[in-house]
């Protein structure tokens, strides 16, 4: 549902997702983003963060835009306050429900490549050899960390937010679309990027995350403005008062838009920004 607009910026919440939304190609935010996300910030509005990035994943990519707030991770799980470093709130996926879910994809469609993501401001992301990583071997500014493992079962040595699952001939909506109909009522299925599918604590959604962080400044999704390039962006927008898609944004997503911007490379979230800022 779409805010109208009354005197001054008409939003008191900007939450945008990363990668594919407000980080470029490179993992860089333009100067042009950088300002224009400063001048709603000093017209009443916070900015979150949320994002499918565990913590770790997400916290240099905060400290390289100074960002002091709250930001959400792991597609929910954790509510994390930057400026404080610490866990405000962090969901954990079941191992149970993480390895029946496995076994039941597997007896549907094979084999599965396998990574997970430990819980906590340090947890690692542990992957099978198998398993391809997104945006290996590209150049990027803060490459992710993996940590492999030649066990499987090494991937529970420890606690869990979400599971990773690569298949070595289904495209990510095909497995997504398979993992929701066959596990869909044990845990959360997300198709979050290019190679990214996501099993998660059943419920658990960037929405709920948003909500909880929301909360604690007061806000509600009607004071929301939202943007995102990918169906784990769905719930998210759902929740906000205004959800703007990324031109380069998934079909899904734009399906549900209250309207499509420019792509991440082209100053999408300062374009509607600006627009808003000048009335």
């Amino acid at each position: 549902m779409t805010r109208p607009a009354g005197a001054g910026f008409p939003y008191r919440l900007v939450a945008t997702d990363l990668d594919g939304t407000l980080l470029r190609a490179d993992d860089t935010v333009s100067a042009r983003t950088r300002d224009a996300l400063a001048r709603a910030g000093a017209a009443g509005a916070a900015h979150i963060v949320v994002t499918g990035r565990s913590v770790p994943w997400t916290r240099p990519i905060l400290e390289a835009l100074d960002y002091r707030g709250i930001a959400v991770c792991g597609q929910g799980a954790q509510v994390f306050h930057a400026g404080e470093r610490r866990l405000i709130t962090s969901v954990r996926l079941g191992r149970r429900s993480a390895d029946l879910a496995l076994s039941k994809i597997e007896a549907e469609i094979g084999p599965l490549a396998l990574a997970v993501s430990r819980d906590g401001l340090d947890g690692a992301v542990v992957a099978t050899a198998d398993y391809h990583r997104p945006g290996e071997g590209e150049e990027t500014a803060h490459p992710l960390p993996y940590v492999p493992m030649k066990d499987r079962s090494d991937l529970w040595a420890e606690p869990l937010n979400k599971v990773y699952i690569q298949h070595p001939e289904l495209g990510d909506d095909a497995l997504a679309a398979v993992a929701q109909r066959v596990v869909g009522d044990l845990v959360g299925v997300v198709m979050a990027g290019e190679g990214v599918v996501e099993l998660l604590p059943r419920g658990l959604t960037k929405a709920t995350g948003l909500e909880l962080a929301a909360r604690r400044l007061g806000l509600v999704g009607e004071d929301a403005i939202a943007f995102g390039d990918m169906p784990n962006d769905i719930p998210m927008f759902g929740w906000a008062g205004h959800g703007v898609a990324m031109e380069n944004a998934h079909g899904d997503l734009k399906a549900v838009a209250d309207e499509v911007t420019a792509s991440h490379e082209a100053d999408g979230i300062a374009i509607v920004l600006e627009r808003l800022l000048t009335g």
